[in-house]
């Protein structure tokens, strides 16, 4: 019976791994899979400022035109790299985490599988002990009833070496994939602010040199009727194309920016094969 108890205690351990796995992985899931939404939401938004920039550029005079042109199309480059950030999140850290429903399910078959073998062992050592305590004289009964109290004592605990095994090979990967998820969640955001960085400190020096009296002084003589010759070319759209929002994960796959979006993200998915790979390079970088 000592046995016995301890199988309970160790089946305790088992359940409790996987309660906690399918909890928090599942809690994880939903919050990263909501901050990628968010993230193609701040997106769609940044590509319609960039669009209303332009707009708005095409009335404006031809130095004020100039800069928010320039810096129209850093915006825009920056939404490039966050379109490969929200695909990244989604492919790295997303799908991952979703994985371990069914992982979970898995193993908690096996453990439904060894309890129900364990249930069958307690319910032959105490048909035993009753026979013991009524018949103690009838040893032929007696005896069946201890080899089946042995098959079932085997046969627990081969189930339970075997489960023993599963959930320890679950429980080493759930921690290497708990490492990994979470590396390269950081990484992908470690690049993009990065990249994010160097763009909108060239959107900022674009800002700090427009000449404003160059563009006061044409106004001004506009007003008295009197036009510089300027080119007056009005901007072009270059804006990416709106994407519909996202979805929530488990009814539809994140929407995507089309092909349209600019070099900036085109170069990068060039340059690797393995995005997540040429993120940690790039992310190492960042503490040099």
């Amino acid at each position: 019976m000592n046995i016995v108890l301890s199988r309970d205690s160790q089946v305790r351990v088992m359940e409790d791994t996987v309660t906690n796995a399918e909890k928090y992985f599942g809690q994880f899931c939903s919050l990263l899979a909501a901050y990628t939404r968010k993230t193609a939401r701040l997106r769609d938004k940044a590509d319609q400022l960039v669009k209303q920039l332009i707009d708005f550029a095409n009335t404006e005079n031809p130095e004020m035109r100039a800069a928010l042109r320039n810096f129209a199309e850093d915006l825009a480059k920056v939404q490039d790299y966050r379109q490969a950030e929200v695909e990244r999140l989604e492919t790295k850290v997303v799908n991952p985490l979703k994985l371990y429903g069914a992982q979970t399910k898995q193993t908690r078959a096996e453990i439904k599988k060894f309890k129900h073998v364990r249930n069958n062992e307690i319910k032959q050592l105490e048909k035993l002990e009753k026979l013991r305590q009524k018949s103690p004289s009838d040893r032929q009964t007696i005896s069946q009833a201890e080899t089946s109290v042995q098959r079932a004592s085997v046969d627990a605990s081969r189930t339970s070496h075997q489960l023993e095994e599963t959930v320890d090979a679950f429980q080493k990967q759930k921690l290497k994939d708990l490492q990994k998820i979470f590396s390269d969640f950081v990484t992908i955001e470690m690049v993009f602010h990065a990249k994010a960085v160097e763009v909108y400190s060239s959107a900022f020096q674009t800002l700090e040199s427009y000449d404003l009296e160059r563009d006061l002084e044409d106004f001004r003589a506009k007003m008295r009727g009197v036009y510089r010759r300027y080119d007056a070319r009005p901007l072009t759209d270059t804006t990416p194309s709106q994407t519909v929002p996202c979805t929530v994960p488990s009814q539809t796959a994140w929407s995507t920016i089309p092909s349209q979006r600019k070099e900036a993200a085109s170069e990068e998915d060039s340059a690797e094969e393995d995005p997540v790979e040429d993120l940690r390079a790039q992310g190492q970088g960042l503490h040099q």
